[in-house]
């Protein structure tokens, strides 16, 4: 069953830490690239100093201001992807949760040709080697992930023990622990 808007429009870090055990879903042509959703991260409006929307709205990160549920792309450090999805309280001005991390299930063959790496564990263990195996760019900024499309979540498993640190790759508001994640051996 796909998640549902009412499911991203909670704050931000509860969402962030309920999407742990989800599965993502990518279709391309006749071929679905699946997994277990291993680790996420928070990032809230004005409140919280290291999102995009910290400041004010651009049009990069224009999508976190808009609806929940949608899909928000951005391209990073000249070579990567990195693929959010809209999750904000009606209190919220603006939010989204980093997928950092799946556990591949379905596709995995396409996975190992687009990444060129046969390891399992280390296929889609970060935000952008997750990308590039499942094959998200730009075209998949701004789509709605509550509907059944080329890229959504839907239910999955129910983790026993969810880790929480701090974010990674940040330099401001490094004291906030809204990176959550679950081993892959917890996605049997």
């Amino acid at each position: 069953m796909i998640l549902d808007r009412k499911f991203y429009e909670r704050e931000t870090v509860t969402v962030a830490k309920q999407l742990i055990g989800k599965r993502l879903i990518r279709k391309i042509q006749n071929t679905r690239l699946t997994g277990i959703i291993t680790e996420t991260e928070a990032y809230r409006g004005g409140d919280d100093l290291a999102s995009h929307a910290a400041t004010k709205m651009t049009n990069r990160n224009r999508v976190m201001f808009g609806p929940v549920g949608m899909s928000y792309v951005y391209f990073t450090y000249g070579m990567y992807f990195m693929l959010n999805v809209v999750a904000k309280s009606k209190k919220q001005n603006a939010g989204a949760v980093l997928i950092r991390g799946i556990y591949p299930q379905d596709g995995i063959k396409i996975m190992i040709k687009n990444r060129g790496i046969e390891n399992l564990n280390k296929i889609t263990n970060g935000p952008g080697k997750l990308t590039m195996a499942i094959d998200v760019t730009m075209k998949e900024n701004n789509i709605d992930l509550t509907k059944k499309s080329s890229i959504y979540i839907s239910e999955g498993i129910t983790p026993k023990k969810i880790k929480k640190s701090p974010r990674i790759g940040i330099s401001k508001a490094i004291d906030k622990e809204w990176n959550f994640s679950i081993s892959p051996k917890d996605c049997f």
